[in-house]
C-alpha cells in the first residue's frame, strides 16, 4: 500500500496517511449519518478506480463482526478533532486511530507538566514543556499508519470545527463549551459535539449531535425471526409460533412476512406492527377475515427501522438535564449532585485560575458556596439537599486526571464517536455522570498525605495519598495473558506506579506471538513486532511508559488448554528434569507441599522414570497404546457405569440430556486408521521426549494390558514412599540423563503435534458420536481441545 499526503491548511504538523482526500485533492465532502462515503481515488487501503476504501480484514476482522462493513466504511471517511491532550483525550486519541478513521488532528495550547504523567502514557519526562498535541502526535501515529494524525497547537475558533464530522472536548471552560457546542449544533449538517472531563474520581460525558440525529441500527443485533405455527382469521389476527421456539418480538416492532401458506395476503411484504407479544404469540394490527384462510407454514422477520433523535444543545441541557443515563441505582441520587459540582468548578476555575486545593477544608467551604449558589439559582431542577461529603472529595482531587478512570471513559467517548460517525447503536442521550468514591483509602485521609512532591504519581496521591501510593509501588502482581485486556492493564499499572520499587515485581506470562490482527486493539504492539512475543514487546512497551517498573516477561502458559498434551509431553519432562537436576532440593519441596498436588506430580514423575519409562521404540509404542486404552475406553467405562444411560439426577430429569452425550468407549482395532495415527503420533513424540532414534518403520504397535489402580491413602506417606522409588530409579538411569519437553506448537506442520490433536479429537468424537473433523479445523481448534473427561460431557 503506498502512502498519500492529505494538506490541511493552519494545522501545524502533519503525517502521512494511508488514506487518500477526495478526488479532488481537497477536503473530503462532510457526509450526513447514514450516507454512504463518496469513491475515493487510488486510496492507499486498497481502494482502486473510484471504488470505496478497502477494509483490510486481517487488521479489522475483530471491528468488521461488529459493526459490519457499511459501518466500517462510514467510519473510514470520517475526521475526528479531540482538544485536550491529558489522559481522557490521550485515550480517545487512541481509540479512535485503533478503529481506523480517516483522521485524527488532536488539540491543544498547554504544555506538558509532571502531572500530565499520570494519564497519559504518550508521554515522558522528557515531553515536560513540550506542547501536548505536538509531544503526542507521532506516538500516536505509530498505532495505526492508515489514519491521518495531525496537531493543532493554536488558539481554537469556531472555524476550525467545520471540516470534521465529530468534536471532542476535555479541557474547556463551559462559556467556551457553549460556544463551539452552538456553531456545531446549528452547523449545515450538524457537527456532533461531545464533551468529557475527568476529575479524579468522577467524570461526566455529554452528546449533543444536532437537532436531528439518524441512528440507523438502535441495537446492532440481527433481526429477530419466528417460524409460523398458526394465524388467526380476526380483526386483530393473532400469530402462534412453533413448539418450543420464542418469538422475540416487543410491542411497537415491525415485522414482515414470508412464504405464508393458505393467508397468502400476508406475503406482500409489507411491515405491520407488532402488539400483545407475548413469549409463544403477538399480534398485528391487521384484519385477516377477509383474507384466505391459513394452512401452514410461513416465517416473521423484524424489521429494523431506523430511530430519529432531537438533541438538545449544551446551553439549553445544562438548564434542563432531562434524565441522566445511570451505571448503577444504588447511586440514584448522585448524578443531579455530580452535574451541580462540574457546573461549580467551572465557577470556581474562573473566579480563581486554577483547581481546588486537594484535602484543604477552607478551599472545600468555598467550592459548597459556589455549588449552593447554583443551586439557589436553578428553578426546575433545584435540590432539596445536597450531599456535601460527595462534594468534599470532588474538590478534593478534581484537578487529578486519573488514567484508570481516564481508560474507562476514553472507551466509552471512543465508542460514542463511533456512533456519531457511523449512526450504528444508540448514543449516549445526553449527560452521563460516574463516581467511583468507593476506591479511596477506608481510614481517614491526613491532608499533608496529598500533598505533591514533584513525581509522576501527584495526581494519583492527591487522591488516594502517599501512603497507599507507596503500597502500590511496593506490590508484587502476576498478569496472565497481554492481549486487548493485558495491553490495557499493563499501560494503567505503569502510569499508577504498581511495583515500581527496587523490592517489587510484576510478572507477566503470555505464550502467544503478535499477529496483525490484533494490532487494532493491542495497543502496545506496532507492525515490526508481528512474529514477536507478545509478554516481551509488552513489558517493554510498558517499561517505556514508566522506566521504573519492575517487570518480568514469560511465555509460559497458565491454563489448561493442551492438558492432554502438555501435560505427557511438556510439563512431566519438566518435572523430571527437575528432580534429576537437584533430587535434594525437589524432595525437600515436594515434602514441604506435603498435599495432594504434590503427590500427583511425584507420582507423574515415578511413573515416567519407572514402569513407564521408556529406553526403546516399541516401549513408546507399548505407552501409547496405554494411553489409547486409558482416555478411549477405560475413562469412558468409568464413566458409563457411575452414570449409566438411564442414570437421572436428583430432580428426575436424565443425566445425559442436551448438550451432554452418552459415550462408547472404543475398542482398539490394527486396521482402524484414526486409531493407528493416534498410535504413531503419540509413539513420536513419547520417543523425542526420551531421545530415542525413530526407526522408519515405525507404524505398527503392541497392545498390552495394563492394570491402574490408585488408593486412598495418606499424602505424607505417599509422597515418602514415592520419593524413595525415584531415588531408586535414578541410580538406573545413564549418567547426565536429561528428559526433553515437547512445547506444543500448532502453526508447525512439519511435526506430530497437530497430528496427535487431530487424532485425539477425532477419537473422542467418536467416543461421543460426534462427527469428526477435518484437520484444518483440528487446527484452529487446537488450543480449546481437552481431555474430554465424562463430566465434561462433549
Amino acid at each position: 500500500m503506498r502512502c498519500l499526503r492529505l494538506l490541511r491548511r493552519g494545522f501545524l504538523s502533519m503525517l502521512p496517511s494511508k488514506r487518500s482526500a477526495g478526488a479532488d485533492g481537497g477536503q473530503p465532502k462532510r457526509l450526513k449519518v447514514g450516507e454512504s462515503p463518496p469513491p475515493v481515488a487510488a486510496a492507499s487501503n486498497g481502494s482502486r478506480n473510484g471504488a470505496p476504501p478497502e477494509i483490510d480484514e486481517d487488521l479489522h476482522s475483530r471491528q468488521l463482526a461488529v459493526y459490519g462493513r457499511e459501518t466500517m466504511r462510514r467510519l473510514f471517511a470520517s475526521d475526528v478533532f479531540v482538544s485536550g491532550l491529558n489522559g481522557l483525550g490521550a485515550e480517545i486519541a487512541k481509540n479512535l486511530a485503533l478503529a481506523g478513521v480517516r483522521s485524527v488532528t488532536v488539540h491543544d495550547v498547554k504544555d506538558v507538566d509532571m502531572w500530565d504523567l499520570s494519564g497519559n502514557f504518550f508521554l515522558s519526562e522528557q515531553d515536560i514543556g513540550k506542547n501536548r498535541a505536538l509531544a503526542c502526535v507521532s506516538k500516536l501515529q505509530e498505532l495505526n499508519n492508515a489514519v491521518l494524525v495531525s496537531a493543532l497547537t493554536e488558539e481554537l475558533t469556531k472555524e476550525h470545527l467545520s471540516k470534521f464530522q465529530a468534536v471532542v472536548f476535555t479541557d474547556i471552560s463551559l462559556d467556551k463549551a457553549y460556544e463551539f457546542d452552538d456553531y456545531c449544533h446549528s452547523h449545515q449538517s450538524p457537527i456532533s459535539f461531545i464533551k468529557a472531563e475527568v476529575c479524579g474520581l468522577f467524570a461526566s460525558v455529554f452528546c449533543d449531535f444536532g437537532p436531528e440525529f439518524t441512528v440507523l441500527d438502535v441495537d446492532g443485533e440481527d433481526p429477530h425471526t419466528g417460524i409460523i405455527a398458526s394465524i388467526s382469521d380476526d380483526s386483530s389476527a393473532m400469530v402462534s409460533r412453533v413448539d418450543d421456539e420464542w418469538l422475540e418480538f416487543q410491542d411497537g416492532d415491525l415485522v414482515v412476512f414470508s412464504e405464508v401458506q393458505g393467508m397468502a395476503e400476508l406475503n406482500d411484504g409489507k411491515p405491520r406492527k407488532v402488539k400483545n407479544a407475548r413469549p409463544f404469540s403477538f399480534s398485528i394490527e391487521e384484519d385477516t377475515c377477509s383474507y384466505g384462510v391459513y394452512t401452514k407454514g410461513g416465517i416473521v422477520t423484524q424489521v429494523k427501522e431506523p430511530k430519529l433523535l432531537h438533541f438538545k444543545s449544551l446551553r439549553d441541557a445544562m438548564k434542563d438535564p432531562g434524565d441522566f443515563l445511570m451505571s448503577d441505582f444504588s447511586k440514584f441520587e448522585r448524578s443531579p449532585v455530580i452535574h451541580l459540582a462540574f457546573q461549580a468548578l467551572d465557577n470556581f476555575r474562573k473566579e480563581h485560575g486554577r483547581y481546588p486545593t486537594a484535602g484543604c477544608e477552607q478551599v472545600a467551604q468555598c467550592f459548597f458556596k459556589f455549588a449552593a449558589d447554583i443551586n439557589e439559582a436553578s428553578i426546575d431542577s433545584k435540590l432539596e439537599k445536597i450531599d456535601e461529603e460527595l462534594l468534599r472529595h470532588f474538590s478534593s482531587g478534581s484537578r487529578a486526571v486519573l488514567n484508570p478512570m481516564a481508560a474507562m471513559f476514553g472507551g466509552i467517548v471512543g465508542q460514542e464517536v463511533v456512533k456519531a460517525c457511523s449512526g450504528k447503536f444508540h448514543p449516549l442521550y445526553q449527560f452521563f455522570y460516574f463516581d467511583s468514591v468507593e476506591s479511596l483509602p477506608t481510614y481517614q485521609l491526613d491532608p499533608q498525605d496529598l500533598k505533591p512532591s514533584n513525581s509522576r504519581y501527584d495526581a494519583q496521591i492527591s487522591v488516594f495519598g502517599s501512603k497507599l501510593q507507596k503500597k502500590l509501588q511496593d506490590a508484587n502482581i502476576f498478569i496472565v495473558g497481554s492481549g486487548a485486556l493485558g495491553c490495557e492493564f499493563l499501560k494503567n499499572l505503569a502510569l499508577m506506579g504498581v511495583s515500581c520499587s527496587s523490592k517489587s515485581k510484576l510478572t507477566i506470562t503470555d505464550d502467544d506471538v503478535i499477529e496483525k490482527s490484533n494490532l487494532s486493539r493491542q495497543f502496545l504492539f506496532r507492525d515490526w513486532n508481528i512474529g514477536q512475543a507478545k509478554s516481551s514487546v509488552a513489558a517493554a512497551a510498558a517499561r517505556a511508559i514508566n522506566p521504573s517498573l519492575q517487570i518480568d516477561a514469560l511465555q509460559n502458559r497458565a491454563c489448561p488448554d493442551t492438558e492432554k498434551f502438555e501435560g505427557l509431553l511438556e510439563k512431566t519432562p519438566n518435572e523430571v528434569n527437575s528432580f534429576l537436576s537437584n533430587p535434594t532440593q525437589y524432595a525437600a519441596a515436594m515434602k514441604k507441599a506435603g498435599d495432594a498436588q504434590a503427590r500427583e506430580l511425584l507420582e507423574r514423575v515415578s511413573e515416567c522414570l519407572g514402569k513407564e519409562r521408556c529406553i526403546t521404540f516399541e516401549d513408546c509404542i507399548t505407552w501409547a497404546r496405554l494411553r489409547f486404552e486409558d482416555y478411549f475406553s477405560n475413562r469412558v467405562k468409568q464413566l458409563t457405569f457411575t452414570f449409566p444411560e438411564d442414570a437421572s439426577t436428583s430432580t428426575g430429569t436424565p443425566f445425559w440430556s442436551a448438550p451432554k452425550r452418552f459415550p462408547r468407549p472404543l475398542q482398539f482395532s490394527a486396521t482402524d486408521s484414526s486409531h493407528i495415527h493416534f498410535i504413531t503420533s503419540a509413539s513420536i513424540l513419547r520417543a523425542e521426549s526420551f531421545g530415542i532414534a525413530i526407526p522408519d518403520w515405525a507404524k505398527n504397535t503392541n497392545e498390552k494390558a495394563t492394570n491402574l489402580s490408585s488408593a486412598s491413602v495418606d499424602d505424607v506417606a505417599v509422597i515418602d514412599d514415592l520419593l524413595s522409588k525415584l531415588e531408586e530409579c535414578a541410580k538406573n538411569l545413564p549418567p547426565g540423563f536429561q528428559m526433553k519437553p515437547i512445547q506444543f506448537e500448532k502453526d508447525d506442520d512439519t511435526n506430530f503435534h497437530m497430528d496427535l490433536i487431530f487424532g485425539f479429537a477425532n477419537l473422542r468424537a467418536r467416543n461421543y458420536s460426534i462427527p469428526e473433523v477435518d484437520k484444518l479445523k483440528a487446527k484452529f481448534i487446537a488450543g480449546r481441545i481437552i481431555p474430554a473427561i465424562a463430566e465434561e460431557g462433549c
